[in-house]
């Protein structure tokens, strides 16, 4: 291992910053100046590496991981442990603080805006709805339920009791596939028909149902399978 001080100054974190700004550092050096040293046999930039693995969605597994969790990463001890959930609790916070900007449901980047932080980098699957009053202004986002690597359980009645309590008039369905396909199954594609069907029987739309993966996500709107 090279120490970070034997490097050449524009290959240190901090100083490659200062110099060149700090857009132009990678996932690892970001995480090196957050975690502040790394260890006898690796030095932080090193220790970042290893955090994020070699997957290109690793920063949003990182992001997912509790504080045992990370305890278990080799060189990760309270302290570091501590720092990253602080910073990852921020990055929420500051999504939060763009999501209370979207007051309407326009179109299906909307949806997943709203609800994009709930289900990226999960390695089970949950499932989420978005009520919505007449004029499609959001209520509140609802959780469902929360499942296994292959699925979650849905109980529709579960549903429209929630669009019942809150007053809603629509809503839009949303859910995650953790192996990154983005396919509705025929599950989906039977649960989505099933709720709907429901829906115009007593007056409620269901606008739309999104899958979110890693990847990014699928509209049924969009897609015309609703």
């Amino acid at each position: 291992m090279k120490n970070i001080t034997n490097w050449a100054i524009d290959d240190r974190p901090r100083e490659k910053m200062l110099i060149q700004g700090v857009r132009q550092l990678t996932d690892s050096e970001l995480l090196a100046i957050i975690l502040g040293s790394g260890t006898i046999q690796m030095n932080a930039v090193e220790l970042g590496r290893q955090l994020l693995g070699a997957e290109p969605t690793g920063l949003l597994k990182l992001s997912k991981l509790t504080f045992e969790e990370l305890q278990q990463v080799k060189g990760i001890g309270r302290a570091k442990a501590s720092k990253l959930l602080s910073l990852f609790e921020l990055s929420r916070r500051l999504d939060s603080i763009h999501e209370g900007d979207i007051k309407t449901v326009k179109s299906s980047h909307d949806a997943y805006s709203l609800v994009k932080q709930h289900l990226l980098g999960l390695s089970h699957e949950e499932f989420y709805v978005i009520l919505l009053n007449r004029g499609n202004k959001v209520i509140s986002v609802e959780q469902i339920s929360s499942g296994g690597i292959s699925g979650t359980v849905v109980d529709g009645k579960v549903i429209y009791r929630k669009a019942l309590l809150k007053e809603s008039s629509a809503m839009v369905l949303v859910h995650n596939h953790p192996s990154g396909n983005l396919k509705p199954s025929q599950a989906d594609l039977n649960l989505t028909k099933k709720l709907k069907d429901f829906g115009e029987m007593v007056g409620f739309q269901v606008l739309d149902h999104l899958i979110i993966s890693d990847n990014g996500y699928l509209s049924f709107a969009d897609e015309g399978l609703i």
